[in-house]
């Protein structure tokens, strides 16, 4: 996929995965490679604009398998910014199902 493309929604799929459960940065990533092939440091600038933006906020968390992991918590301000990509994304994607559609 083009990695474009994958930028553009990296930010909504990250939210999303936060929505439900505080997930670690590896965890993210594993748990969206599932679906989608991304690099780990691509993750990482996502997560720390994110946090820059208020959207997530972090915590340390002792780990039995190392050291402590840096836990992603979505905030209240990154749950409304969630709802918005998701409308954007869901009449954006539409409007271009359209259009290929007809040609």
């Amino acid at each position: 996929m083009n990695t474009q493309l994958k930028k553009g929604v990296l930010e909504m799929l990250v939210l999303h995965k936060l929505q439900r459960t505080d997930r670690y940065g590896y965890e993210l990533t594993e748990s969206i490679s599932e679906t989608m092939e991304i690099s780990t440091g691509t993750l990482y600038l996502v997560l720390k604009r994110l946090k820059d933006e208020g959207y997530v906020t972090t915590y340390l968390q002792e780990s039995a398998e190392g050291p402590a992991r840096k836990y992603y918590h979505l905030t209240e301000e990154g749950g409304k910014y969630l709802i918005t990509l998701k409308k954007e994304w869901l009449t954006f994607s539409a409007q271009v199902t359209a259009i290929l559609a007809i040609t």
